[in-house]
């Protein structure tokens, strides 16, 4: 049976190739071809559900060899991919029924669910990575689909920073195998206790946190989130979300667990990471006016909430039962949320052709399926009691309630952060129900005569089969929410050995009066801000004597625009300026200016030889010719092999920069041969 775990990493992958040989040929047929590999991939997790934890290694794969392990919190996660990769791709025979490259899109997007599965099954951190390089390289095509000026931008801005996290990572991965000696999850813990120097430590951790936390949309790199989710199509902003995120996390989860196993350093610093991206994620969300803009930063914020229960984690120690539930639970409700809201924006979209609020407004009048479709996720998002979202917001309160009572002298700062949670909770209901209204409730500013027939597709707004498949996720929260005991707990329990947790000491009465007050006071703020802030502060007079929804913030908050770009930018110049004058000046110092001097010294000695001669023997003295008029003869090859030529390709700065990256990639090679 072990060899279930390489089977599900690499059948997707094996048959990406082939749907592009059967696409050229055959359109239905690539179709469905892909449509059997997702539920392939899904029927084997299932067997895996159902069978003993199972390890396999292949050993001396590029040095150190890889390993996937089954059980636990990799298995859910390994299910939440499969069953939101086949969800996805049911919803994409719709979407993309006129799209072009599809072949493309089909070809990676199998590459893509292959290596997720794979970080999710990796038994330690190298094999962590390998595949968390591959999934971000072949996600980028996801990302650029539409071949867009937006969406190569956000493409740009997505590679950039999965290349620089994933360097940054890899860096702190040298640090930590020559600190621990070892990258498995399994042993980590203990070397990591053992280990002598924990600056190191400490070193390759956050090294390790920057790539991971990036993927995962943690700030302050989380700037890829809100530029590739509007620019991707639907269904795949519903794994990116959902599933890809998840990876981040994952890998944040395995430091967390292992090297800073109960730290309460680490779990401080989560808790700080968490809460600025909680409610910085929760008010871009708000101040949004783009459809999928808004849900990319409501992930962005339930990011936030996920880091603070791995804070919490770490902060109470052996009595985190609470936090460890809470953070599996939501990790789970996250992606099933995001499984149904990102599609049904893509429904949206192929009716009104846009995702601006200001075209849509009004679009779901009339439409009770659609209104319930999205209705129930975007309130269990926003923690409406008996629904699944409900259930681990009020786990993780609990959790910094509990952290709280023990806190001693920084108590303050404890009852700080849970403010923050519940006004970050409250922004989650207003820019939900700012969504819902716009979408359901309001008028377009056009006549609604021109918006039917603007609107007006063939055979309905939706097809049946995606009806079908956000029907079973949405009627599915309010079951989950509705029976957390039953429905919820035996989930959390089958992962909670991953985080070393304990099961909570007594069951947990959701629906008790001081948990329905925590999830009370967030409503509360999330319709105070709603009336007293979106509907009269976000919106100005447009036409037909209707408000139109704006945007405060896009033009002058940026982080990329404001800060990275000018940073890489002036580094780029930096660089670029000193590679000139290497190249230029440093070039001709080092290989014609030494050279030079020495022909000359040389020249001269041999002028005086020669005059001494004449004086002793009269025999005629010829000088030798300069240097220079000997450079000027193409012929002549002592310093180059044609000195005349300074420019071109071979003088270039992108080939210096190729002969660099060639070196570092021959470098890498020999440290996996030398390991």
């Amino acid at each position: 049976m072990k060899w279930l775990l390489p089977v599900l990493v690499f059948l997707p992958m094996a048959c990406g190739p082939v749907s592009y040989l059967i696409g050229r040929r055959w359109k239905e047929g690539r179709d469905g071809f892909v449509l059997g590999v997702t539920g392939v991939e899904l029927a084997l997790v299932l067997v895996l559900l159902l069978s003993p934890e199972l390890t396999f290694v292949w050993e001396d794969f590029c040095g150190l060899g890889i390993g996937f392990v089954s059980g636990g919190l990799h298995t859910v996660l390994a299910l939440l991919a499969a069953s939101g990769w086949l969800a996805a791709t049911l919803l994409s025979r719709e979407y993309f029924a006129h799209v072009k490259h599809r072949n493309r899109y089909y070809l990676f997007w199998l590459f893509t669910l292959g290596a997720t599965v794979g970080v999710f099954l990796s038994a330690d951190l190298y094999t962590t990575f390998l595949f968390f390089e591959v999934m971000s390289f072949t996600s980028y095509v996801a990302v650029v689909q539409t071949e867009e000026s937006e969406a190569l931008t956000a493409g740009g801005t997505y590679l950039a920073v999965a290349v620089i996290g994933g360097l940054v990572t890899l860096s702190g991965l040298f640090l930590l195998y020559r600190q621990l000696g070892t990258l498995q999850l399994s042993e980590m813990a203990r070397a990591a206790a053992s280990a002598e120097d924990k600056r190191l430590l400490w070193i390759g951790g956050l090294l390790a946190l920057v790539g991971f936390g990036a993927k995962a949309g943690a700030f302050p790199l989380h700037i890829w989130l809100p530029t590739a989710h509007p620019a991707a199509p639907a269904p795949a902003s519903a794994v990116l979300s959902g599933v890809i995120t998840k990876t981040g996390v994952y890998g944040v989860s395995v430091l967390s667990v292992t090297l800073f196993l109960h730290n309460g350093a680490w779990g401080t610093m989560l808790a700080v990471l968490g809460a600025v991206t909680m409610v910085l994620g929760a008010v871009l969300a708000v101040c949004s006016v783009d459809l999928k803009r808004t849900l990319a930063c409501s992930s962005v914020s339930q990011i936030g909430f996920i880091l603070v229960g791995l804070s919490m984690q770490c902060l109470l120690g052996h009595h985190n039962a609470f936090a460890v539930t809470g953070t599996i639970l939501h990790i789970v409700n996250h992606s099933l949320i995001k499984m149904v809201l990102f599609p049904a924006a893509g429904v949206i979209h192929l009716s009104t052709h846009s995702f601006h609020l200001n075209d849509i407004r009004g679009f779901g009048r009339g439409k009770p399926l659609l209104a319930l479709v999205m209705g129930i996720p975007m309130l269990s998002l926003a923690g409406l009691p008996l629904l699944n979202g409900y259930v681990s917001k009020t786990l993780l309160h609990e959790s910094i309630v509990e952290y709280a009572a023990l806190a001693g002298a920084g108590v303050q700062l404890v009852i700080l952060l849970e403010w923050l949670f519940l006004f970050s909770g409250g922004l989650t209901f207003a820019y939900m129900l700012k969504l819902f209204f716009c979408i359901f409730v309001e008028q377009n500013i056009l006549p609604d005569k021109v918006t039917r027939k603007k609107w007006r597709r063939e055979g309905g707004y939706i097809a049946p089969v995606s009806a079908g498949v956000l029907l079973v996720y949405a009627v599915g929260m309010p079951l989950l929410g509705a029976l957390p005991n039953r429905m919820m707990e035996p989930i959390a329990a089958f992962a909670r050995p991953f985080f070393h947790g304990e099961a909570p000491a007594h069951a947990v009465a959701y629906f008790s009066s001081v948990n329905l007050k925590g999830a009370a006071i967030s409503l509360f703020i999330g319709a105070l801000v709603y009336l007293l802030g979106v509907r009269p502060l976000l919106t100005v007079p447009g036409r037909a004597g209707r408000r139109e929804y704006f945007d405060p913030i896009l033009g002058w908050c940026n982080l990329e625009y404001r800060l990275y770009r000018p940073a890489l930018d002036f580094l780029a110049k930096t660089l670029l300026i000193w590679a000139v004058f290497l190249d230029k000046i440093g070039f001709r110092l080092l290989f014609r200016g030494l050279p030079a001097v020495f022909h000359r010294m040389c020249r001269w000695l041999s002028d005086q030889r020669g005059r001494l001669v004449y004086l002793l023997t009269g025999e005629p003295y010829i000088p030798r010719p300069s240097l220079e008029q000997a450079v000027t003869d193409q012929h002549f090859g002592l310093y180059a092999d044609h000195p005349h030529v300074e420019r071109g390709v071979m003088h270039s700065f992108a080939f210096s920069l190729l002969l660099t990256g060639l070196g570092l990639a021959f470098a890498i090679l020999f440290i996996f041969l030398r390991l």
